[in-house]
């Protein structure tokens, strides 16, 4: 099939055209879509140079699916005009609450795939909530999840490109002795954590911790009741939480421990021992929720 991918030369683009590779996705041609000034651009796929198309320019009744992964603001003006010609995944935030586009974490509701006839267009979740409910879900069945607590470990890359670099340019002025600039952070994201993502909220939330509660109320089910607060971290990639659950029935811990393993998506790695569980460095560029340190409150 006919891909096209909007936002191509961005952080997310980017990472999309290296899964596609990955994963060996069948393609037919790939058309690399972005704004004026990045049009022109040249970037491999296969062994093959791909020129970067005007956005502008492009006709979308050229391709099967379109992946948008150019923030809410080019979803807003965009999406629904490739939508009338193809089928639209959005990247963004922008769609996530519109209740008839599908919000879809693949291995929690592919079934809801059903309503893209909608509006055709599918929403992806927010970053911390995909591996949230991708854990929640098979113990949900099991057990039915009454209520959450999480806190985050965000990682810098959730933020974007420039911020990765701040996080490195920082760490090289601190041990330079130099003054420590914050461009991208509301504080220095260097040697430190910053308990705030995205903006407050009037009832001294931010809007990441409320994404995380619609959201999982939508995938997974309206009546789980979740607090969250979430943190950015000085890790380059990969998101970590932690988690407690309460269930509305009794539990074995066994079975719990059973049923990740085998769950879709998940793979446990939880030995009590030094080193018996998976941390940030050892995770980028996979595609599994690795899940530690499963405990009794």
């Amino acid at each position: 099939m006919n891909i096209a991918i909007v936002g191509a030369t961005g952080n997310v683009g980017r990472k999309i055209i290296e899964v596609l590779e990955n994963k060996n996705f069948p393609i037919s041609e790939l058309y690399l879509i972005a704004s004026s000034k990045s049009s022109g651009q040249k970037i491999n796929f296969k062994g093959k140079e791909h020129t970067v198309i005007d956005l502008q320019k492009f006709e979308f009744s050229k391709v099967k699916i379109a992946f948008f992964a150019a923030g809410s603001v080019v979803a807003e003006k965009w999406a629904h005009k490739a939508a009338e010609k193809t089928i639209v995944i959005d990247n963004s935030k922008f769609f996530r609450k519109d209740p008839d586009i599908p919000l879809i974490v693949p291995e929690v509701n592919s079934k809801e795939l059903d309503h893209v006839k909608n509006k055709n267009i599918i929403a992806n979740a927010n970053c911390s909530v995909i591996p949230l409910v991708v854990a929640l879900k098979p113990l949900h069945d099991l057990y039915t999840v009454k209520r959450i607590v999480v806190s985050t470990y965000q990682s810098v890359s959730g933020a974007g490109k420039a911020p990765m670099d701040e996080l490195l340019s920082q760490t090289q002025d601190y041990f330079n002795n130099k003054n420590l600039q914050s461009e991208y952070f509301t504080k220095q994201i260097a040697f430190n954590v910053i308990p705030h993502i995205d903006s407050f909220m009037a009832d001294g939330s931010t809007k990441e911790e409320w994404k995380m509660v619609v959201e999982t109320k939508k995938i997974l089910d309206p009546n789980i009741n979740l607090t969250a607060t979430c943190v950015r971290v000085p890790v380059f990639v990969g998101h970590s939480e932690s988690v407690n659950i309460e269930f509305n029935n009794q539990f074995d811990l066994e079975k719990i421990k059973n049923c990740l393993k085998s769950a879709p998506g998940c793979k446990v790695v939880d030995e009590h021992k030094d080193g018996g569980y998976i941390t940030p460095a050892e995770i980028d560029g996979d595609f599994i929720t690795y899940i530690s340190r499963i405990r009794e409150d």
